[in-house]
């Protein structure tokens, strides 16, 4: 059975997502532990389960989802996944993450890219891959349809939506992407997205203000 732990780093208010399964491996979705007590939060937890981590997902690459990436890449020796349009997303991290108080941020390679007719998989646990672009150009978003578990990095949030003003990001797009690729999941979906508390699809479908179905748009 598909296990889920989450945490809240840096001052962003980021929720780094841990997910497991009885084969003991496990995967980190965005990690956002910068200082020293947060890596050791994490590493203790997984010390303490008994965990092998072995994969390294980034549902896109603005910097509050990136700041542990050295850490958990060093530490546990596991390659990082992205999307291609993410690249040039992650690689400009380097260059701002001084002007929001990260001067210690280490920049790091992907290993792997992964792209919507990709599946992910790790210990006895599979989960499809949606697009779903907007907030960056190249978001991933994950769904394991056994545990109606969708791991929603910043699309689609208890409501509200990622926003689209930065670099790479479009309003309308993300709109459509929300209502093409996640509002058809099954409406008990738990999507557990990169800030605040865990939601369902059904919900959102009903009460979202700007793609619920009383959304104009």
């Amino acid at each position: 059975m598909l296990q889920i732990k989450s945490f809240t780093f840096n001052p962003f208010m980021e929720n780094t997502y841990l997910l497991y399964d009885e084969s003991k491996e496990a995967a980190i979705f965005d990690p956002g532990c910068y200082e020293k007590y947060e890596q050791e939060e994490l590493s203790r937890f997984i010390q303490e389960e008994g965990l092998k981590v072995t994969h390294l997902i980034n549902t896109h690459c603005h910097i509050d989802h990136v700041l542990g990436n050295a850490f958990v890449k060093r530490k546990y020796s596991v390659p990082l996944y992205i999307h291609k349009k993410e690249r040039s997303v992650l690689k400009s991290v380097i260059t701002y993450a001084p002007n929001y108080g990260f001067a210690g941020y280490e920049e790091v390679e992907p290993d792997f890219y992964l792209n919507e007719k990709d599946s992910l998989k790790f210990g006895n646990t599979e989960m499809s891959i949606l697009f779903v672009p907007g907030h960056a150009p190249g978001h991933l978003v994950f769904y394991h349809q056994p545990t109606a578990i969708c791991i929603a990095g910043d699309t689609l949030f208890q409501g509200s939506i990622g926003r689209t003003d930065l670099p790479g990001g479009d309003h309308e797009t993300l709109l459509q992407a929300i209502k093409n690729e996640m509002f058809t999941l099954p409406e008990d979906t738990k999507v557990y997205p990169g800030h605040g508390p865990h939601t369902t699809i059904g919900f959102e479908k009903e009460h979202n203000p700007f793609v619920g179905k009383k959304a104009k748009f």
